[in-house]
């Protein structure tokens, strides 16, 4: 009996000790903005009924309300995430009172591990701003784009490249970026000849081309940004946006909204088939609230009769999607800020 008891002991000790190590040296988070379950299961038709991010085990429903209104925005959404907390629409990176918390890749970059931000959008934006900046509101663009200068985001590719070169204050960004080791690319040949682990990637003046015209610069950005992080020591921090899928929504554009959504799972589907040779890399896939409020009245894939009922959010939970140590602990229904919480126990070291 006492060699049983101690068998089930060490076996139990072991398990602990497993479960402990299980932490992830990576992460990769994928937001799709604007991006419900409607949205996803159209494309999810559309492609012969496949998606990436269907193959993956873990699940949780989000509540992504802001603490002013039912409704978020993306100032208030992007900021539960990247921050942890709550807070007012249209704030970016600051709590209710106005004062700035760190982001998950603000905390990372402490770390020791290499960070990046890649989207489909300005820089600038709501998005990808509440993982770099920290301003009351989220149309203080020039602002937004000085907390690039900040050393803190090692690789970032996307739109707004008028932020950064053509600003009322005339100052060039970057000039500075470059004074500062970063090598600036304009387009996707240049960026895959860069050799640095320090890029600053302007894509467009704005916000960059639908999918049809841009074509798999996502994706191309997505692999690079990898392959330059994967031999850091201490690991990588990667937010990927795929910030149209949310434009297309707002104007009910139904076949657009499709293909930035069959994009967005193709970036998914790289994340995946590293995460799964690496072993040591957390995946997650969000988004920040839905748009268009789309319903799918007709079974099947006749996709001809979705109906819009909005041009604005909605305030319908998302789903949140996880692979990867610490995947396991996306389950059941959660406000939109735990997803901090959860990704960084799974990073931290004890």
């Amino acid at each position: 009996m006492k060699k049983r008891a101690l068998l089930i002991f060490s076996f139990s000790l072991m398990f602990v000790c497993f479960v402990k190590a299980q932490q992830a040296k990576n992460v990769i988070i994928l937001i799709g903005d604007g991006t419900g379950l409607a949205q996803l299961y159209s494309a999810y038709e559309a492609n012969n009924r496949f998606l990436n991010i269907y193959t993956m085990p873990h699940t949780a429903l989000s509540i992504t309300n802001c603490t002013d209104r039912r409704v978020t925005d993306s100032g208030a959404g992007g900021t539960a995430i990247a921050c942890g907390e709550k807070t007012y629409y249209r704030a970016i990176g600051v709590d209710k009172d106005t004062i700035p918390i760190p982001s998950m890749l603000e905390i990372c970059k402490q770390m020791g591990k290499k960070t990046g931000i890649i989207v489909s959008c300005d820089l600038a934006h709501a998005t990808p701003g509440s993982f770099i900046a920290h301003v009351k509101d989220r149309e203080m663009y020039e602002q937004i784009a000085e907390y690039y200068l900040g050393g803190k985001c090692d690789i970032f590719l996307g739109g707004g490249k008028k932020r950064f070169d053509n600003r009322a204050d005339k100052r060039d960004l970057t000039k500075e970026l470059r004074n500062l080791g970063y090598e600036v690319v304009y387009n996707e040949n240049e960026l895959l000849s860069s050799k640095t682990d320090r890029i600053a990637g302007f894509f467009a003046d704005k916000h960059l081309p639908l999918y049809k015209e841009r074509g798999k610069i996502m994706q191309t950005a997505l692999e690079t940004t990898i392959n330059r992080f994967k031999d850091n020591p201490e690991g990588f921090f990667i937010m990927l946006e795929g910030s149209q899928i949310d434009m297309q929504a707002h104007d009910n554009h139904f076949s657009e909204m499709i293909d930035e959504a069959l994009d967005f799972d193709a970036c998914v589907g790289i994340a995946l088939d590293f995460a799964r040779r690496d072993k040591n890399t957390l995946v997650v896939i969000t988004a920040d609230h839905e748009t268009g409020g789309l319903t799918l009245p007709v079974a099947g894939k006749d996709m001809d009769t979705c109906k819009w009922t909005t041009t604005g959010h909605t305030s319908a939970p998302i789903i949140i999607y996880a692979e990867g140590p610490g995947s396991e602990n996306f389950h059941g229904v959660i406000q939109n800020n735990e997803q901090f919480h959860i990704i960084m126990k799974a990073i931290k070291k004890d």
